[in-house]
């Protein structure tokens, strides 16, 4: 099915970025639609990327035209919107050529985004299934693919959906988390469709860093990357601890394999998958990480210590549970190694330490105390406070400090702010 263009296209009260559109520029982004109530949100999500340069075919499941129309899109991008494999109005070698508009598009796309991605949707991808123009599509296209699952939470949590859901990340498409809230259907919980500046900023991400990635312009390099929390174990059953994800750190190991580093990840305790070509090394305590940190650093080229260990210990380790009714409920606590100042206080003359600071408010005089103290190459600074900041999203904003300047990035994906901190450490070079 092809929809002629012939409307304005919407325009919300918020403008793009110059960064946004320098990216989005002449880039074709193929948005695929597939069935959910959540449909309604990718028309936002194709005005906005028409109106930041890109060209943006739609391609829409047949479940997807049960809640939107063909025309909507057409309207909302002035592009074609295809609905099916099979030609309409087929004559002759002068449509030849859309006859086939898996290969062409496939061919065509800098970046592939499927929002919403329903249960079924990811199912038919995990398994290879070819049998509309959408799967069809993904087979035969080599750009990047980007996926954001939107349905009902239990069908999201559905021990099928979340290995299909791996299986793709296997594969190497990039899963967009998505948010948690009230659904359509009244349920409460993780599956809503992300905001659409989300979506946008995990698409930016993928277009500056793909390139990159094709280089591989990390080659020949170790890097070593510390990431989550750490627990310090207060009795058998409690701990100190942080609400670290190790999103960032992760998302720091998965763009430097990609660019061709050979990745040792030291972990703390997370949900998250290894990524794909990383050596992870798994650890719990601070003393651990600063024991397997301490031990491979000395083969790194650049260490980034993206973790968040905890700061402070027990004293004194009790053997038995702490009863609640204990005459004293006091805990003395003693410091934990500092792992990244130890790191660079030893470093090799070629080594490129880069530490992190999770502060609270502005931060920035306590980030250049740590940068010079710790003797650091640079630092990253975030507010953890901050509304899409820190931790346990998959944005953050963070400011980029050396002793000689200092970066105030805007909000982006953790894997665009991952790429950034890579090339900065390439200048640094």
């Amino acid at each position: 099915m092809r929809v002629l263009e012939s409307f304005c296209v919407y325009s919300p009260a918020s403008s793009p970025s110059a960064s946004s559109l320098l990216k989005m520029k002449n880039k074709t982004i193929v948005l695929g639609v597939s069935g959910g109530i959540a449909a309604y949100k990718a028309c936002e999500l194709a005005s906005r990327l028409t109106q930041m340069g890109a060209r943006v075919p739609v391609v829409m499941t047949s479940g997807a035209q049960k809640f939107v129309q063909p025309i909507t899109f057409a309207a909302l991008t002035h592009e074609p919107v295809y609905t099916s494999l099979w030609p309409q109005n087929f004559d002759g070698a002068r449509d030849q050529y859309n006859a086939m508009a898996h290969i062409k598009l496939a061919d065509e796309a800098d970046a592939i985004i499927i929002a919403p991605a329903s249960a079924n949707c990811i199912a038919r991808l995990a398994h290879g299934l070819s049998d509309d123009l959408l799967s069809t599509l993904i087979l035969a296209t080599r750009a990047p693919i980007l996926i954001s699952p939107a349905m009902n939470p239990q069908m999201l949590s559905h021990a099928a959906t979340q290995k299909n859901l791996q299986t793709l990340r296997e594969i190497g498409y990039q899963i967009i988390e998505p948010d948690s809230g009230r659904m359509a259907c009244e349920h409460v919980g993780s599956g809503r469709l992300p905001e659409t500046d989300v979506l946008i900023s995990h698409l930016r991400a993928v277009l500056e860093g793909h390139i990159e990635y094709s280089q591989r312009d990390l080659e020949g390099k170790t890097v070593l990357i510390t990431a989550g929390p750490t627990r310090e174990a207060l009795d058998p059953i409690r701990f100190l601890s942080n609400r670290s994800s190790g999103k960032m750190g992760y998302a720091l190991a998965e763009v430097a394999a990609k660019r061709g580093a050979n990745v040792i990840l030291v972990s703390g305790p997370t949900q998250l998958a290894t990524p794909p070509g990383v050596t992870r090394i798994d650890v719990l305590s601070t003393q651990e990480m600063f024991d397997a940190a301490t031990k491979h650093a000395s083969s790194c080229d650049v260490v980034v210590a993206a973790a968040a260990p905890a700061d402070f210990r027990p004293a004194r380790y009790q053997k038995q549970k702490i009863k609640k009714g204990d005459a004293s409920t006091q805990i003395v606590l003693e410091p934990t190694p500092d792992i990244v100042a130890h790191l660079a206080q030893n470093k090799r003359a070629h080594q490129i330490i880069i530490g992190f600071a999770a502060e609270t408010g502005d931060g920035r005089s306590e980030a250049q105390r740590k940068l010079h103290t710790k003797n650091l190459d640079a630092i990253v600074l975030n507010d953890v406070t901050e509304v899409g900041a820190g931790f346990e999203g998959d944005t953050n904003r963070v400011t980029w400090i050396t002793s000689g300047a200092t970066e105030a990035w805007p909000l982006l994906s953790k894997r665009e702010v991952s790429t950034r901190i890579l090339n900065k450490i390439k200048e640094i070079w």
